[in-house]
């Protein structure tokens, strides 16, 4: 797999009145990503990473439309989307900022929290576990080629990607973290390479965990999905206001 293309500069908050959002259900297609067992059924369901991060994304989707953002998804239902495609259709819709949704999972029993990545270095080896989930295997040139990538699309974006973080897991963290009882794991930076490969400030949220029974449960239900979306949404606008009145100062 080839990996040269150029560099976008990131202009994007040169006039940040319209805004345009693409949100990236993760895996998708062959790709189940985490998945469990249910619980008391029979037969017995496997739940997937891919379907519960499909319907956050459509619900975060939905609601930034109705708040007249241009809004796109990298996958609207069950398909396979690989890391390249995806930065694919970042370039194509011009995308301002790049949201991508995941399900976590742990072999620890009663694992538990969310957590909100921007693209940047550290030496976290809790952080290096989650991001040999998430990105995709690489060897020889092209761990090279990746880390020069890397380390371009950081220097362009992490000024903007680490407030937009903080933005939404602050409202994930005061609306549903305080609702439901959840655990706030923090922000944290993390070489994922699909967030490198979007080349725009952006972030990566795990919602819960999947191999949890009460996180795989809660994150199963509509109600939970809707408050989530509700406070990512929440997150994003509130950036983009802080955005935009930064700009209006400026002029």
């Amino acid at each position: 797999m080839k990996l040269f293309f150029p560099i976008l500069a990131v202009s994007l908050f040169n006039c940040a009145q319209a805004f345009t959002i693409l949100i990236d259900p993760g895996h998708g297609g062959d790709e189940d990503g985490a998945s469990a067992k249910s619980v008391g059924k029979f037969p017995i369901e496997i739940i997937k990473e891919k379907d519960i991060a499909l319907s956050i994304s459509q619900k975060i989707y939905e609601k930034l439309l109705a708040r007249n953002h241009t809004v796109f998804l990298t996958r609207s239902f069950d398909r396979t989307v690989t890391l390249p495609e995806r930065a694919a259709i970042a370039e194509k819709t011009k995308a301002d900022l790049f949201i991508s949704v995941h399900i976590n999972s742990s072999p620890e029993n009663g694992a538990q929290g969310f957590e909100t990545y921007y693209l940047d270095n550290h030496n976290d080896v809790a952080i290096k576990k989650v991001e040999k989930t998430e990105n995709i295997p690489a060897k020889g040139d092209e761990v090279v080629v990746q880390q020069i990538l890397v380390d371009l699309v950081i220097d362009q974006t992490v000024n903007t990607s680490r407030p937009l973080a903080q933005s939404i897991h602050s409202e994930i963290k005061s609306r549903v973290g305080r609702k439901y009882g959840i655990q706030s794991r923090g922000i944290k930076p993390g070489l994922f390479f699909v967030l490198a490969l979007s080349k725009r400030p952006g972030v990566l949220l795990e919602v819960g965990f999947i191999s949890t029974l009460k996180e795989r449960i809660r994150m199963m239900n509509p109600k939970f999905q809707d408050d989530y979306a509700t406070s990512v949404v929440s997150g994003i606008q509130k950036f983009i206001n802080s955005i935009k009145q930064s700009n209006k100062k400026k002029h």
